[in-house]
This record gives structure tokens, sequence and C-alpha cells, in this order.
């Protein structure tokens, strides 16, 4: 049965320097509140896994955190780039990043591969791409029954999985609606789990397609009320637009940064 924790022991206990992390969700229910409790803990070397890293993955590249990104796309969604992730890649700065690029089908992939015990995936997904090129991780691969060149992708089973949702029980069954990326997927891949919630309620009522995440399958929960600002948490709060345009002027210099930084951990 999954444990009920604060976020600071939570992320003590389960997010460890040199760990592969995954903090995930698609547009909503992103873990911005976790992301910024592993950067107050001075976490170091991480490999970050993300489809989508946006300024949550921004933030903890600028602050150090991370020696590697797996991922498919990278931005400030509606507003532009990374910056902090543009510096890390091209200077260096503050550490050098490696970076390892594949498609949104071959992570959604990975993750599955992951969760459901095997040791990688098959797709058509990078046909024409280049990616193979520049990638190890993808793999030419022959179907035994047609003949079909397909490609291969090796399962992600990041050593921590951090996500938002909606609520959970006291047993720590979490309740998550609205649009559902990869979150069940990368969960269910992981070794550890920390789920972030609005709310714990004593029970959980149901919900039009909604998912539950059972308790046996999640390690810790953590109530984080207003847990994925400035995204948004369907049923609960709306995107804060304001807030990504004003993270493109923090993040393109180095000094505002270290201001925000310093906000931050203190």
């Amino acid at each position: 049965m999954a444990e009920i924790v604060s976020l600071a022991d939570g992320v003590a206990r389960l997010v460890h320097d040199g760990d592969t992390v995954a903090l995930e969700g698609f547009t909503h229910l992103i873990p911005v509140a976790a992301g910024q409790e592993i950067i107050r803990q001075g976490r170091r070397g991480l490999t970050l896994v993300r489809m989508t890293p946006d300024i949550v993955y921004d933030q903890l590249i600028g602050a150090g955190c991370a020696s590697k990104l797996i991922f498919s796309w990278g931005g400030n969604p509606g507003v532009g780039s990374l910056h902090r992730f543009r510096d890390a890649v091209q200077h260096g700065w503050p550490v050098p990043l490696e970076i390892e690029e594949h498609s949104h089908a071959g992570m959604a992939n990975r993750y599955v591969a992951g969760a459901s015990g095997l040791p990688f995936a098959v797709l058509r997904g990078y046909s024409g791409t280049d990616l193979a090129k520049h990638t190890a991780t993808i793999k030419p691969i022959t179907c035994p029954f047609t003949g079909e060149q397909l490609t291969a992708v090796p399962a992600l089973n990041p050593d921590v999985t951090i996500v938002h949702a909606q609520r959970a029980d006291r047993d720590g069954n979490v309740q998550l609606w609205g649009i559902a990326g990869v979150q069940k997927e990368a969960v269910l891949a992981a070794k550890r789990s920390l789920i972030t919630v609005e709310e714990v309620v004593d029970e959980l009522e149901p919900r039009p397609g909604a998912l539950v995440l059972p308790s046996w399958a999640v390690t810790a929960v953590a109530e984080v009320p207003s847990g994925a600002k400035p995204s948004y948490a369907a049923g609960y709060y709306d995107r804060d637009n304001a807030a990504y345009q004003a993270w493109d002027a923090v993040s393109r210099d180095r000094e505002e940064f270290g201001k925000w930084l310093a906000e931050v951990a203190a």
C-alpha cells in the first residue's frame, strides 16, 4: 500500500543522485512543485526523462540537477525555446547536458514496454527520419513473420516516476482525469513512484473518463495543493499563461535565472 508522505520527505526518500527520473504530464497535471523540490534538495547527475520537457525541466537543467535528457520535444509551450536547456547543450552551463532524442511514438512505446516487463518495443514510427543516425537507442529490426523492416527501441524503466493527479484516498489509490498522457505507463514502468495530488480524500468518487492508479502500484503519495501550477489541473484551476510568458525573460539571462533560483532554494 502506498504511504502518505510530505513532498519534502517523498523526494528525499525516493529521488537520489544519479537516478533516472521521469516527471510526466501532458499539457496539464505537470508535477512542477515536485521538480522544484528536487532543486531545493540539490540532486545532481540525474537522467531526466519526459516526452515533452517544458519549463520545469528548464528549471531542473538550469539548477544543475541533470546530466542527461531523454525526450521527444522540448519547449516553453505557446512561447518558444527553453533557454536554460539551450545554454546547457550549447555552452555546458551550468553543467554539460547529454541529449537522447526520440519521437513521441517512440517514447510512449518505450514506457509501454517498460510497464509490460518487455525489453524493447517495435514500431514503424522512425521510417524516413534521421533520428536513428543520431540516437544509439533506435535500431532496425526485421519482422520474423513478414520480413518488414521495423524499428526497435529499448524499454524505459525509470528509477522513479513522479506525476501529479487530482485526488488520492487515504489508502494511496490515486485518481486522475482530463488529458492523460503516459502517466499510467510511466508509473507502472518505474521502480519507485511519487504521486503528488491536489487533495487526499476519504473516498474516490467515480468520474467519467478517470483512471485510477491502485495503491499497490504507487510507492508514495504527497498532498500538494496547486502542485501543477502554472500548468492546469482539470476541475481545480486553469493554466497560468502569464507565468509561461514570464519564464521566457527569466530563463534567457543567467543572472535573472540565478535570482529566481535563489528564491526557490530559500
